[in-house]
């Protein structure tokens, strides 16, 4: 029988191994992540978590690879993700795939998601052969809904999962495929919270694989990018066992510049092992270089002052040491010395340009000489033989920071000219890729879709690299955009122009991103101090101006501070009277005030700004029903619907007035359709179960009050509504102490202590009845249903 040829290795893998022979140094931090595998879990010392941590450049991914493959050699299932996985669904759908490669499928998550697709498409069909097909201004907004949700990743087992024209239908649309509001309510919350609804099963699946394998290991890498999205689910998932038993031999291994966060780790100390990095010493320095053939000791000496220690440049200089007394030679003469293909070495500059890079875009760095063109087959692979590129999951690559800062230096001060049209062309590639991302989505939400953002901040980094000056102001009118759409996400801008700034070596730009990440810091996700910097330095346009203040009066409006939020439109209205978001604004602020025919007045000039606009048809509709007007109100709501049949509001407001008019299930058929369309929709939710308190379905009430609890905690008319179901269903104990912590959460609600009374009285304590209903009419002097209650009990 013939001999088996031995398995030829892969390109990947001879890299892979040329890269470990290479490792030198960190035996200490290998030897402790070596030992923790020997520790029983259940004994003290043993660590659940592993933090490493350490400035750029230090060998973070590198100790990290290192680790993975320690993992490896004791049996580990192990799985690595970085700042590509920036949700938890992506991650989840990261670790899920690589398990799989491993033999080990989380089969329970795949067959939910392969259910989940199948539902959907099902569900499209029988839409589609009905011959009803929703808008596209519906089905818009109901894909960039559900992305800005979290419901739909960008990549990984959900990607193309979730047909828009499903969402975009509703409630009935769901029943129809379903068959009842039950499965209607599991799938719907499969769409609203894949968070909630995948962690628990992934868990299960986790305990499952890990009785197959002595460990199972988990890696993130540049955590200090994705901690604001992951941090506390981690948290949540370690500790509080909100999502299911995790099993014993999982260790978790975070890898970021910074400290972990004390307000989600302080009290975890015991389960994490911190392991800090600093450069190499002089002696781990000395062995990598004579391990790579540098041993003259005036050359050794060299690479040790210019790499100061760090681990990459030390590797990199190792491959290009020079010559001894070249004290003048930049970093980036040596990086390349020993490189003389013009083609490699034009890559290896070029491709320094974009913050991140894929094949693709390699050819667009590059460009092409004056006259011709560069045949540039293999280069992306060759350029990740080099030490300082990193291949992310995602299949983008970044140069290493410590590597790439004098790259662009040499580029931008060589050659202004190839400088700028080098990014003017990587701005052109970017803005093809945001263009497509921004096919079949809302124009007005554009910022809140993940591939179009990531995309359009790439366009605003070229740019302001290649003319700083003039793209300035677009940079910053992006950013009230961002601002008004995805707030949580301003850091990415904010930090695209403090880049931009360190890499053009612009003082303004510079200046920028630095106060604007501060004020986003300071101030968590509220945008008030950026949008005050942007108000008060930038150059902006009068409808830049409004546009501003409209957005920070949102912002101030939500955090309950009226006055404040009141001023800012009326600003907004002075510098752009024909500012129609103004309008509304203002008007949702003044019938809040009770300043009803103010606030009519403010969407009588909306409208007639923008005459088919549907936000200010609906809030006139909504300002009927409070002021009482509810067959105005329901014509009013019918028109909002028929304009924007996406948006939810209207249907919710329109439910509440169908409530007031007796017409029940017309009610929650239309809260059904709006939580459909916003799954997050907590005042739907809690109007909903009032409804089916009246229907009956005290269980579908009680779960409706759940998730909106969740989503918004802390809310005393959820508590009211719940002490409600409570009351109807004869459980009054239980009723009044909801209402107790409703009143303790807002001691002027006086709907809750009219209902207090009714439960009070059942239990016999009527002198607390009285003195309830009593209350209710201080505070409302107007409440007639209470001072009925209050004559009949005398």
């Amino acid at each position: 029988m013939p001999a088996i040829p031995p398995r030829r290795l892969s390109l990947q893998q001879i890299v892979e191994g040329q890269r470990r022979a290479a490792f030198v140094g960190r035996e200490s931090e290998l030897d402790l992540f070596r030992r923790n595998f020997a520790v029983p879990p259940e004994d003290p010392r043993h660590r659940f978590v592993f933090h490493v941590r350490g400035n750029a450049g230090v060998g973070k991914t590198s100790l990290v690879h290192e680790w993975q493959q320690v993992a490896g050699e004791v049996g580990a299932l192990s799985a690595s993700v970085d700042e590509a996985a920036d949700s938890v669904p992506e991650l989840l759908s990261s670790v899920a795939g690589q398990f799989a490669e491993q033999g080990h499928p989380l089969r329970a998550l795949d067959r939910m998601l392969v259910t989940y697709r199948r539902a959907l498409h099902d569900m499209a069909g029988r839409l589609a052969a009905d011959g009803d097909e929703p808008s596209p201004a519906a089905l818009a907004a109901a894909q960039a809904g559900l992305i800005a949700a979290g419901a739909i990743p960008v990549v990984g087992a959900l990607a193309g999962g979730i047909d828009p024209a499903v969402v975009a239908r509703g409630a009935g649309g769901l029943r129809a495929v379903f068959g009842g509001r039950a499965r209607q309510q599991e799938e719907a919350r499969l769409l609203a919270e894949p968070v909630r609804v995948l962690t628990p099963v992934f868990v299960a699946e986790l305990g499952r694989v890990a009785d197959a394998v002595p460990w199972v290991v988990l890696f993130l890498d540049t955590y200090e990018r994705t901690a604001p999205l992951l941090d506390r689910w981690l948290a949540d998932l370690l500790l509080r066992g909100r999502y299911g038993e995790l099993p014993a031999n999982l260790v978790l291994t975070l890898a970021g510049q910074r400290r972990l966060h004390p307000a989600h780790w302080g009290d975890r100390g015991r389960l994490v092992a911190d392991v800090p990095l600093g450069p190499f010493t002089e002696a781990e320095s000395r062995q990598l270089l004579h391990g790579r053939g540098v041993v003259e000791e005036p050359v050794v000496r060299e690479v040790l002052r210019l790499s100061g220690g760090l681990p990459v440049l030390v590797s990199t200089l190792a491959a290009n040491p020079g010559a001894a007394g070249e004290a003048n030679a930049t970093a980036v003469e040596r990086f390349l010395a020993g490189e003389s293909d013009p083609a490699r070495r034009a890559a290896a500059l070029a491709c320094a340009l974009p913050r991140r890079f894929d094949e693709d875009l390699v050819a667009v760095a590059v460009g092409a000489p004056e006259g011709g063109s560069y045949a540039v087959p293999g280069l992306y692979d060759w350029l990740h033989e080099l030490p300082f590129v990193a291949e992310r999951h995602s299949g983008h690559s970044r140069y290493h920071a410590v590597v790439r800062a004098p790259m662009l230096r040499l580029q931008r001060t060589g050659s202004p000219r190839r400088w700028k049209a080098a990014h003017d062309r990587l701005a052109e590639a970017f803005a093809a890729r945001r263009d497509a991302a921004a096919e079949g989505v809302d124009p007005e939400r554009l910022w809140a879709e993940q591939p179009w953002r990531r995309a359009a901040l790439e366009v605003l980094y070229h740019q302001l690299c290649a003319r700083p000056r003039t793209a300035l102001p677009e940079a910053l009118r992006a950013g009230i955009a961002l601002c008004s759409q995805r707030p949580s996400r301003a850091r990415y801008w904010a930090r695209t122009l403090a880049e931009a700034g360190e890499d053009t070596d612009n003082a303004v730009l510079r200046e920028w991103g630095r106060d604007l990440l501060a004020a986003i810091t300071d101030h968590g996700p509220r945008p008030t101090a950026a949008l005050g910097l942007l108000l008060t330095r930038a150059e902006l346009t009068d409808t830049d101006r409004a546009a501003a203040l409209v957005v920070r009066a949102w912002d101030r409006f939500r955090a309950g501070e009226l006055e404040a939020a009141l001023s800012d439109h009326g600003r907004a209205i002075a510098v752009d009277p024909r500012s129609e978001r103004a309008h509304q604004g203002r008007a949702v602020i003044l019938r809040s005030l009770g300043r009803y025919e103010e606030a009519l007045a403010d969407l009588d000039r909306a409208e007639e700004i923008a005459p088919a606009w549907a936000w200010a048809v609906r809030e006139r509709g909504e300002t009927y029903r409070r002021m009482g007007r509810l067959e105005e109100a329901l014509t009013v709501l019918d028109r909002a619907h028929a304009l924007d049949p996406s948006d939810a509001v209207p249907l919710g407001s329109r439910g509440l007035v169908r409530h007031g008019l007796g017409r029940h299930e017309e009610a929650l058929d239309d809260f059904d359709r709006a939580v459909a369309l916003w799954p997050e929709y907590a005042w739907a939710l809690v109007r909903r179960a009032r409804v089916r308190t009246g229907l009956g379905d005290r269980v579908g009430a009680l779960a409706d009050l759940d998730r909106a609890e969740e989503l918004a905690p802390g809310l005393a008319g959820t508590e009211g509504e719940r002490g409600e179901v409570y009351r109807v269903t004869g459980r009054y104990e239980e009723a009044v102490a909801c209402y107790d912590r409703a009143i303790a959460m807002d001691p002027g609600y006086a709907w809750a202590h009219g209902s207090r009374a009714l439960a009070l009285e059942a239990l016999g304590r009527i002198a607390e009845a009285r003195a309830d209903l009593d209350r209710a009419l201080e505070l409302d002097p107007e409440y007639g249903w209470a001072r009925a209650q209050r004559e009949r009990l005398g």
